[in-house]
């Protein structure tokens, strides 16, 4: 029997012998298209190219893609596992040409794939065309022979395919493949068409035409072809099934999920095991794409589609956690062509078993209050709203999941009751909640966040994407419909790959751009812990709400963040492993190619530390470890050993970023700690860590300021640069440097003390005019004083004379007036027994005023100041002389 993994190889090497360029399969987080909340079409990722604004190195591409629906327009999500056909999750088999070949190449292709490569037999075919396609219609004719009766012509929308409002369109031909007269339904048009009989395995799009308006239609210059096969149907009819369920990969997962919980895989619980297989998939891809569970957007979608067959184990009577045991099964069966499911093969099982670990907990209780409030109803009646908000808020049941529950019972949900009572909780978090502590700023931000809900990161995964403007205010806050060029704005969009500011790192810069408006942005803050708000500048053209901007990160800034905020994660945990465990961050900012990181110690960080820290960060990058990062739940990152850091607020489900040598977690890793920002995918991407600066911020709080990468070589480089000039102004050799200067400073020490000496000799030796003139001893009313101006002595020095000079006039006062670079410095100083009359405070503010000062301080026998203005030394003199002789 030919295997999905035979149809899907057969399928890709077929179109790559006719010309075709084999193209990996894009995320389901869709980067080039908003409006998407998940990648559903082959075509998503070529949707630029058939617009026109991208050029791809390839006319003629081949895909299998991978899907979801299970959410927004198209959600399969009730359906999924009850009928034949429906996913969550599928592949999406395609050929496209971009303004290459058209029909008469794509119908001939598809023919001979399906009846002479895949041997399917031709009467078993028909086909779709548009009404008025007759170029398709005859086509068929002469390349398939089908006669008219198989050509079925169809003139609703379903046979005509639109991108949108406007952009490229043209009609569709679907292939369809008839399973027989024992199988109920009629074909496409009929009144029977929705059985199961007839199933479309093929759509092929002829994009001839482009919506100018909704009156103006126009032909295309070159057509385009988008064709897109749902593998599981076309498995299905190969392997001569008329469900899905039946074919090779999902039977197999059926079958596993029948032997993990033990239950007839055939039986009573059929549904289950279908829903648990589909659900598994969709879980699993969307995991190794980068969604994560959460309660906002495409995590919530995650979430309610794992708690859907979480609720289906639980109903098989798994008491035991039941959907990572299937994980394995999955990756074997498809891990060969979706490498990513090996990769991120492990995360997703940790992540499924923490999900599921904490559902279980609230399920049986949940379902307890579920068929006590039921039991209270009646057949048809609908469950009170504030009821189905608890199972939500308290017991985290999704509301679908509480209506699938209550659909079985044909019951419903009051969900304009529920709607009410989740506007209650928002009133009650908006009062308690403690933010930037302005609540003018906080109330701008409230009702947008009712509104519009958290804001999709893609930074983890891409650095540019396709982003839909959802709010637009000035940079005061007030809401706009429109900003022209020259507006310093705010911007939200429903998905960013700019990281906002948080946890230390700084928010992203960029620009964001569309055909009509450009606008660089400075900066990306985070609102109410879930909105980011990208700050910026208008610099061509003019936006409105619902835009649609390609977003683009500064990618050199944030690859340097990354390499500064992984060795802030290195340094953390080299001096733990120096100082002992209790040494913690306190505070940090990561930017590119530096962070500054404060920590509790008592004192200064001597430069012996610093070279051990220095020394133990760079091994670790010349190693070059690993840099993994995982998402657990809270308890569990703490339970493997990570850190959390000292006043970070962190929710159920957090980030882990291990540093070791392992492609996992280990308890042998250099560094485990709890983190949201980015990092290097490796330490050796740092390159080089180098300490600058070491300070006091607070009582026994220490700063550590370093650079790493380009940075830190162009710092290591000046200082080299500087080391060698220092060594020519010396001659001497950079070896020889240090010995050369402490020659030299010991030399200028001793003649700095000798000329101090001399100075002071000079000084005690006698007055000159210069120096004010006169007799050493001057009297006046029997007060004997000594008043001089001394050049060159500064205040240390001056004291010191003044002392001498008291010894000298044994009962007194000395006034010394020291000028030293510009500047004058007062010292007065007297004997005890003139201390009871005179204070020498009170003298030396008398001098500072004439110098410019504002007053100086001391004792009553000793005091100092000082002045700006030298020049007036010998008036300062004169006035404190004059004050004397008033006091005396």
């Amino acid at each position: 029997m030919i295997t999905s993994n035979d149809v899907r190889a057969k399928f890709l090497d077929y179109f790559e012998k006719n010309g075709h360029t084999k193209v990996a399969s894009s995320s389901l987080v869709p980067h080039n298209d908003p409006t998407l909340l998940f990648t559903n079409a082959g075509m998503v990722q070529f949707k630029n190219v058939f617009t026109g604004l991208e050029e791809r190195p390839y006319k003629r591409a081949t895909t299998s893609q991978k899907c979801v629906r299970a959410g927004g327009k198209h959600n399969d999500l009730d359906n999924v596992g009850y009928t034949a056909r429906h996913h969550t999750f599928f592949e999406m088999l395609g050929n496209f040409s971009f303004g290459d070949y058209f029909k008469s190449d794509a119908i001939p292709f598809a023919w001979n794939l399906l009846t002479k490569e895949f041997g399917i037999d031709a009467n078993r075919l028909l086909v779709t065309v548009y009404h008025d396609d007759d170029d398709a219609f005859n086509l068929w004719k002469k390349v398939a022979g089908l006669p008219d009766e198989k050509i079925i012509r169809i003139a609703t929308d379903d046979n005509f395919w639109r991108m949108g409002d406007t952009g490229p369109c043209g009609p569709c031909s679907e292939i369809f493949y008839d399973h027989g007269a024992h199988i109920p339904g009629g074909p496409p048009g009929s009144p029977d068409e929705d059985g199961d009989r007839f199933v479309e395995i093929w759509n092929l799009v002829f994009m001839q035409f482009e919506q100018k308006s909704a009156d103006e239609l126009i032909s295309l210059p070159k057509p385009s072809i988008d064709t897109g096969s749902g593998m599981e149907r076309l498995v299905a009819v190969l392997q001569g099934k008329t469900d899905n369920y039946d074919t090779d990969i999902m039977r197999t997962l059926i079958e596993a999920s029948a032997h993990a919980s033990g239950v007839d895989p055939d039986g009573e619980f059929k549904f289950s095991h279908r829903v648990i297989a589909d659900h598994l998939r969709s879980s699993a891809f969307l995991m190794a794409d980068g969604v994560v569970p959460s309660n906002e957007g495409r995590g919530y979608v995650l979430r309610r589609i794992m708690r859907r067959a979480m609720r289906h184990a639980h109903l098989l009577g798994c008491q035991d956690l039941h959907m990572h045991k299937l994980v394995p099964t999955l990756v074997q069966k498809m891990g060969d062509h979706f490498v990513e499911l090996k990769t991120y093969e492990d995360n997703i099982i940790e992540t499924l078993k923490v999900e599921e670990t904490r559902f279980k907990r609230t399920l049986d209780t949940g379902l307890r209050l579920l068929e006590e409030e039921t039991a209270k109803l009646g057949e048809g009646q609908s469950l009170a709203g504030d009821v189905a908000f608890k199972l939500y808020d308290t017991y985290g049941f999704p509301l679908d999941l509480t209506q699938a529950a209550l659909m079985e019972k044909g019951m419903g949900v009051d969900t304009a009751g529920f709607d009410a009572a989740m506007e209650e909780q928002r009133k009650k978090a908006r009062q308690s909640w403690v933010g930037s502590g302005d609540q003018s700023t906080d109330a701008v931000w409230f009702p947008l966040q009712d509104k519009l809900g958290a804001t999709e990161f893609l930074g983890y995964s891409t650095n540019a994407t396709e982003g839909k403007v959802t709010a637009l205010l000035d940079k005061n806050g007030t809401e706009l419909k429109t900003a022209k060029e020259g507006d310093e704005i705010l911007v939200v969009f429903n998905q960013t790959p700019f990281y906002a500011e948080s946890g230390g790192q700084i928010g992203d810069t960029g620009v964001l751009h569309n055909q009509n408006c450009r606008i660089e942005v400075s900066d990306t803050q985070k609102k109410l812990d879930s909105m980011f708000v990208h700050i910026g500048k208008v610099t061509k053209g003019s936006l409105s709400v619902g835009d649609i901007f390609m977003m683009e990160i500064n990618v050199d800034a944030r690859d340097a963040t990354r390499r500064s905020h992984t060795a802030a994660h290195l340094f953390h945990a080299a001096i733990r492993n120096l100082f002992g465990t209790h040494v913690t961050q306190r505070g940090s900012l990561v930017a590119p190619d530096r962070f500054r990181f404060d920590v509790n110690y008592p004192k200064a960080i001597d430069n012996d530390n610093i070279s051990q820290i220095e020394l133990a960060v760079n091994d670790r990058i010349y190693e070059n470890l690993n840099v993994t990062t995982r998402v657990m739940s809270h308890e569990t990152a703490v339970e493997k050993g990570a850190m959390a850091l000292f006043g970070e607020k962190y929710g159920d489900e957090v980030r882990v970023v291990a540093i070791g040598n392992g492609a996992e977690m280990s308890e042998n890793d250099y560094s485990v700690e709890l983190c949201g920002g980015t990092h290097a995918s490796a330490t050796g991407d740092i390159g080089v860590f180098k300490i600058v600066a070491e300070s006091a911020v607070a009582a026994n709080i220490r700063r550590i300021e370093a650079l790493t990468g380009h940075a830190a070589l162009n710092y290591m480089s000046e200082k080299e640069k500087t080391l060698n000039e220092i060594c020519s102004l010396l001659s001497t050799s950079p070896k020889d440097v240090k010995d050369r200067l402490a020659k030299l400073l010991k030399e200028s020490q001793e003649a700095a003390t000798e000329n101090a000496n001399l100075r002071r000799q000079i000084a005690l030796g006698g007055g000159s005019a210069k120096q004010g003139g006169g007799d050493d001893i001057r009297e006046v009313n029997n007060v004997k004083y000594i008043a001089r101006v001394i050049e060159n002595m500064n205040p240390k020095e001056l004291r010191s004379l003044a002392d001498e000079f008291k010894k000298k006039i044994e009962s007194g006062i000395v006034i010394l007036c020291g000028i030293n670079d510009g500047k004058a410095f007062l010292t007065v100083t007297m004997t005890d027994d003139v201390s009871e009359k005179f204070d020498a405070v009170g003298l030396v503010n008398v001098g500072s005023a004439e110098l410019g000062g504002t007053g100086g301080g001391g004792r009553r026998t000793m005091a100092q100041a000082g002045g700006p203005n030298a020049e007036k030394a010998n008036d300062a003199l004169k006035a404190i002389e004059s004050e004397i002789a008033k006091i005396a």
